[in-house]
């Protein structure tokens, strides 16, 4: 990714910022409006400091009236948040359209990616951002109860994917589906973090995919296990990707010849452990 522009966070909050949905119009003069106020937070915050900073001048910066803010936001640390509430939405949206033979993880992947397209739309504004909610306790609580709001967005839509026939106590399901939206959640702020820290530079994009692949790996085998995602007959059963028996001293191993290297010497290991 190229080097952020050098504009100001509140020039970029309002210029950068990414196009709200289709929607109203009053629906688009209200996040430009949250937009304006989180610019006018900003620049404060970094001028005069999170603690001296006022409601009434944040509001007088941004041109309207106290109680113009208090329409938007509820205190000053909720203002430099301003887009989260329309990135759920969007992420939401994602979910509400996946098409049927997706994996349901892939799907949550693609929903967070929104959040990340928020973040690298003003990658200034962004870093910025970052700086400040590391420096302000009550703004770092702010964020953290806005990544809460994606991991139970996340956490129902998974646990929708489970064969809902089989929920019943001691089912683990429940369990798997909040611990994969949490790896989800985790492996996009992880990136995220390491992006704001190189101040908004590089591939985000591919270092995300990775991460995914990850998280996918890790906890994809169970989650939409009970649920038909295609019409098509069912794949033969994988045979194993390697075996071994044992002749008098000599031990004989048989791998596929595009068996994975780790699996083929954990058999042999497990095989040397039995004898």
């Amino acid at each position: 990714m190229s080097q952020p522009a050098k504009t100001s966070p509140r020039a970029s909050a309002v210029s950068d910022a990414p196009e709200t949905p289709a929607g109203t119009k009053a629906a688009a003069q209200r996040l430009k409006m949250r937009r304006e106020l989180a610019a006018a937070a900003m620049e404060l915050f970094a001028n005069k400091g999170y603690e001296a900073t006022t409601v009434d001048e944040i509001a007088s910066v941004a041109g309207v009236a106290r109680r113009t803010f208090f329409r938007h936001f509820r205190s000053k640390e909720e203002a430099i948040f301003p887009d989260h509430d329309d990135t759920l939405t969007r992420a939401e949206a994602v979910l509400d359209v996946a098409p049927a033979h997706e994996h349901p993880l892939d799907t949550v992947c693609r929903g967070i990616k929104e959040v990340m397209k928020m973040y690298a739309a003003s990658p200034a504004v962004s870093v910025e951002r970052y700086r400040l909610t590391r420096e302000v306790p009550a703004l770092r609580e702010r964020e953290i109860a806005s990544v809460a709001r994606y991991e139970r967005l996340f956490t129902r839509y998974l646990l929708a994917h489970f064969d809902e026939t089989d929920h019943h106590d001691g089912n683990d399901d429940p369990l798997l589906a909040e611990v994969a939206a949490s790896a989800v959640v985790t492996a996009h702020n992880h990136v995220l973090r390491r992006w704001l820290r190189a101040g908004g530079q590089g591939d985000v994009e591919a270092q995300l995919d990775h991460a995914f692949s990850i998280v996918r790996k890790t906890f994809g085998s169970g989650i939409g296990a009970g649920r038909t995602l295609s019409t098509a007959p069912a794949p033969e059963p994988a045979a194993a990707p390697a075996s071994v028996r044992t002749q008098g001293e000599v031990l004989v191993a048989v791998a596929r010849t595009d068996a994975p290297l780790d699996e083929v010497m954990r058999t042999i290991e497990e095989a040397l452990r039995n004898k």
